[in-house]
């Protein structure tokens, strides 16, 4: 009789445990995320203030880029070093018959 209920005692304090555990871990993991949210929440009202701030000097001084103002030549692709690439041929024998076989 009293095995069973030292059984019982120890089952009974280590679904606790576990259940406590879980809430701590719930808690770290819902502070975790509260955290994170007010992190991007704070990094997107600065760069929006920023790109305010950008769009109002251009507003004031009514230059907009146009197109012959940007130089791309820094970003252009050296044709020449394309061919020392390999180029991938796809694999055409892939086949799905086991994703929809019930048997494995």
């Amino acid at each position: 009789m009293h095995k069973i209920f030292f059984l019982g005692f120890i089952l009974t304090f280590s679904v606790y445990a576990e259940t406590n555990s879980t809430q701590e871990s719930n808690a770290t993991v819902k502070k975790n995320l509260k955290d994170k949210t007010v992190i991007t929440k704070k990094l997107t009202e600065q760069q929006v203030k920023e790109q305010m701030a950008r769009e109002a000097e251009y507003a004031k001084s009514q230059s907009f880029a146009q197109g012959d103002d940007y130089d791309l030549k820094a970003v252009e692709v050296n044709v020449k070093s394309l061919d020392n690439i390999p180029s991938i041929e796809p694999d055409y024998d892939f086949d799905m018959t086991d994703v929809y076989r019930d048997d494995l």
